[in-house]
């Protein structure tokens, strides 16, 4: 009986330990796409790396949600300051409104230690915590003027999906239709570009799922960035930035001369009453961007 409640001890400890290690190596810590200047601080014996935040250049992070991402700040603390530190960072979510974090009476901390010592002495650890829904997700932040030196660190925390049934629908802008083959199904998706923008009435509170494709010639390869942006009224809600690659699974269903991208998603989130959305591409250089729809099942009465 012993040796039995001893195994079976040791079994729920080690699957404790298990669950704990995988939510654990469920966060990811992100670098930013652009403005890289790396920072390393000790902290509990262990070396991090964090990335400097410029009051120029936006420091970009793109992710695919749903999930919480974590901005955790450090400023730097001179010889020549004395006393408590303020410091602000501001920052946009998918090109959305300007939104500003303010941090006051920061103090100096014996925790942690730049491994440049020139730098001199790290604040006290701030974070800002954003939560994310699905689909793909561009953060960009700045550092406010005539402050202290920042140093910012990005863990991202993948959340699971509320599970919905979606059901596509049509734009109302005259649209060109497009049928792809993927998986042997048939999906209905519409061609759009910068002349020819995509327009969608919706009635809220409700979301959009827009899946959006880059068309490719056979002879293009690697990655395509490529921008949307989502308007209403002529005021600019959203601008998603989205990288694609040429699709292994997916066809046209009557045409060889092109090759669909691997399917990008955002969502709109669609506040009460009705609402008359553009979509449109912002890249010149780039072919036109295929577009598809879908609104969850419950809110299908609204969109009529």
């Amino acid at each position: 009986m012993k040796t039995k409640i001893t195994i079976l001890l040791t079994l729920t400890l080690f699957v404790s330990s298990l669950a704990f290690a995988q939510k654990k190596s469920a966060n990811k810590y992100l670098k930013p796409a652009n403005f890289q200047e790396k920072i390393m601080i000790s902290s509990e014996n262990k070396a991090r790396s964090y990335y400097a935040l410029s009051t120029e250049k936006a420091s970009i992070v793109s992710l695919r949600g749903p999930g919480i991402l974590r901005i955790i700040s450090r400023c730097a603390f001179t010889p020549s300051d004395k006393g408590k530190l303020d410091y602000e960072i501001v920052y946009t979510i998918d090109g959305g409104e300007l939104q500003v974090e303010k941090f006051k009476g920061v103090s100096p901390t014996t925790k942690a230690t730049f491994l440049e010592q020139s730098m001199g002495v790290p604040g006290a650890l701030k974070d800002i915590e954003i939560e994310l829904g699905r689909g793909e997700h561009t953060i960009q932040l700045f550092a406010k003027d005539s402050q202290p030196k920042l140093a910012v660190r990005y863990v991202f925390s993948p959340g699971k999906e509320k599970k919905k049934k979606w059901i596509a629908f049509s734009p109302v802008q005259p649209i060109e239709p497009v049928d792809l083959i993927t998986r042997e199904s048939i999906v209905n998706y519409s061609r759009f570009s910068m002349e020819k923008p995509l327009k969608i009435d919706v009635i809220g509170p409700t979301q959009v799922r827009v899946l959006t494709r880059v068309e490719n010639h056979y002879n293009m390869r690697g990655r395509i960035q490529y921008r949307v942006q989502v308007k209403e009224n002529d005021k600019v809600i959203n601008t998603f930035s989205l990288s694609s690659k040429r699709s292994e699974v997916t066809f046209y269903s009557n045409d060889k001369k092109l090759l669909p991208g691997t399917a990008c998603e955002f969502v709109i989130d669609v506040p009460k009453g009705k609402h008359t959305y553009e979509i449109m591409p912002l890249d010149k250089d780039k072919s036109t961007i295929l577009g598809r729809f879908l609104i969850p099942e419950k809110d299908v009465k609204l969109s009529e």
